[in-house]
């Protein structure tokens, strides 16, 4: 699933690609799991001769903001995707929307699961679903030692916190291991049995990663070799960290969790 990391990268590329554009044409494929609010027809009604004015995110939410005062609000799900480049150049297998702007490029919301959502929004950031969500961890900076307060109240396995988006907006699966990891600190902890030092290590270890990760552009293949990500996939029996310390598997929160219990405590 695309995390704040790679949601953040796809908002950049269409910001950088597509601001200032005008749409020309609008499909929108008849998919009521992902247009759930709004039909395909009134959208391509609200978007047409549109200029794209700018971008927005928050957590694994992302939305375009045009000069009419509609915001397309968007969520990849699992497997959704922004695609972009010229018509004919671009696999359209499973566009569910396609944007075609005034100098022939065209934007395609992929999606071949169907998991991820598109809506239509006058104020995104001020209406749910993501008023509902807590702070931003790239872009918000309540401190460290907030969230050691908030995260001492909570009798949740950590991990499970994390995963929460009212709490912390953007953390998915990859990213709560790593950063359970790197904080060396067992997933399965509750959160009101966690010290303030320790909770203010993961609070650290949240920031780092996912800077680092934004930066990079969500390139997993430039990301540090002493992550655990390299190594956390698949369930494998034998998966070995870098320093070759075993690599388990377990179940936290519903989600299946990679960890190394020689190094997290």
């Amino acid at each position: 699933m695309p995390e704040l990391a790679e949601v953040e990268t796809v908002r950049r590329a269409v910001e950088t690609g597509f601001r200032g554009k005008r749409i020309v044409t609008v499909i929108c494929r008849q998919d009521p799991i992902v247009f759930d609010e709004l039909g395909p027809r009134a959208f391509t009604g609200r978007l047409r001769g549109q200029t794209l004015i700018g971008t927005g995110r928050k957590g694994k939410f992302f939305w375009l903001t045009f000069d009419g005062g509609w915001s397309v609000l968007m969520h990849l799900g699992m497997t959704g995707w922004i695609e972009q480049g010229r018509f004919g150049q671009m696999d359209l297998r499973f566009a569910r929307m396609q944007l075609e702007f005034e100098d022939e490029t065209w934007l395609a919301f992929t999606d071949p699961r169907r998991l991820g959502r598109i809506r239509l929004r006058t104020d995104p950031l001020g209406e749910p679903p993501v008023s509902k969500l807590g702070f931003d961890v790239y872009l918000d900076d309540p401190g460290r030692d907030w969230f050691a307060a908030e995260v001492q109240k909570r009798k949740a396995p950590i991990k499970a916190i994390l995963l929460d988006q009212g709490f912390t907006a953007g953390i998915g699966n990859w990213l709560a291991d790593e950063i359970l990891f790197q904080a060396r600190i067992d997933p399965r902890r509750r959160g009101d049995t966690l010290t303030r030092t320790e909770a203010r290590a993961i609070y650290r270890a949240m920031k780092r990663i996912v800077n680092r990760a934004v930066k990079l552009g969500a390139d997993d293949t430039k990301f540090p070799n002493t992550w655990l990500f390299h190594h956390r996939w698949g369930k494998n029996a034998e998966a070995r960290t870098s320093t070759g310390d075993p690599i388990e598997h377990c179940t936290v929160g519903g989600r299946t969790t990679a960890w190394v219990p020689t190094v997290q405590v």
